[in-house]
């Protein structure tokens, strides 16, 4: 798959990497990149070859949130894919654009928590806006030293429920913790960010990939079934009324995984004293 602003490419032990790759503008969300991510993960929705995800970033930062000069806000002359449909709205163009990439971006976070594959985020320097979307909507995140995590909508007159923030934040942290970052915008280093539990460590710059990957690789020994089943009941959990809906969703996935041929494989292995040799799918 060949793309303008972002890199994604599917190594053979399944491990899917996707690089988000506009450094010269701090990796800044523009509608190209919009558009590509939603490519990306469409196309994971159906490809069982990948069943990992490690999501990073070129350059000195992570993600620096919306491009600005690119009309996101302001006016410009760039009319991406679906914007039409907003224009039966009575409202000035730039509300219009406003509108169209916020349903857009969302649509991102919605998506990367559908796809069966874990994500592995890894992130340095600023993390901010759509950024720190990315990494919120990521099952682990894994930092290095300078990160700084900023959602600072709230500091510039907009609302401080953004990104998915006031979903994923107190689902992460506790409502305590995320009402106050959520109230004041604040930024969130490194340290504060292993702290509250946030993320799941902190590495050197230079490891923040091989951490990742030993992530993953320990998650690839899993039967492939198994570990999509884990994420579909985990995103459910979040939203479950009761104990009884998740003990029944619990049980359905543990008969459906009993009946798959990863058991065997997994017993054969076990009392074999081996390591199992799962297909990809």
């Amino acid at each position: 798959m060949n793309f303008e602003t972002i890199k994604f490419e599917l190594k053979e032990n399944g491990i899917g990497i996707l690089s988000l790759n506009r450094p010269e503008k701090l990796n800044a969300i523009n509608f190209q990149m919009e558009q590509e991510l939603h490519e990306v993960f469409d196309h994971l929705m159906t490809n069982l070859d990948c069943r990992v995800l490690i999501l990073r970033a070129e350059g000195r930062a992570f993600c620096s949130g919306t491009d600005l000069q690119e009309g996101l806000i302001l006016n410009t002359k760039k009319f991406p894919e679906g914007y039409e449909k907003y224009y039966f709205l009575n409202v000035a163009e730039p509300i219009k654009k406003k509108m169209y990439h916020q349903w857009r971006i969302s649509s991102i976070f919605i998506k990367m928590r559908k796809i069966s594959q874990p994500i592995i985020a890894l992130i340095h320097g600023a993390a901010a806006g759509g950024g720190f979307g990315f990494a919120m909507a990521s099952d682990f995140r894994i930092v290095a030293p300078d990160v700084k995590f900023i959602n600072a909508s709230i500091n510039i007159g907009l609302t401080g429920a953004d990104v998915g923030g006031s979903y994923f934040l107190p689902r992460l942290i506790g409502l305590s913790r995320a009402s106050e970052i959520m109230y004041t915008g604040r930024p969130i280093d490194a340290k504060e960010s292993v702290k509250i539990g946030l993320v799941l460590k902190s590495v050197e710059s230079k490891d923040l990939l091989e951490s990742a990957i030993e992530l993953a690789t320990e998650m690839l020994k899993k039967s492939p079934l198994g570990l999509r089943m884990t994420k579909q009941a985990l995103n459910l959990t979040l939203d479950s009324p009761s104990l009884e809906t998740i003990c029944q969703l619990e049980n359905a996935s543990i008969v459906l995984t009993f009946s798959s041929k990863d058991v065997n494989e997994a017993s054969a292995a076990f009392f074999g004293k081996k390591d199992p040799k799962y297909p990809l799918r």
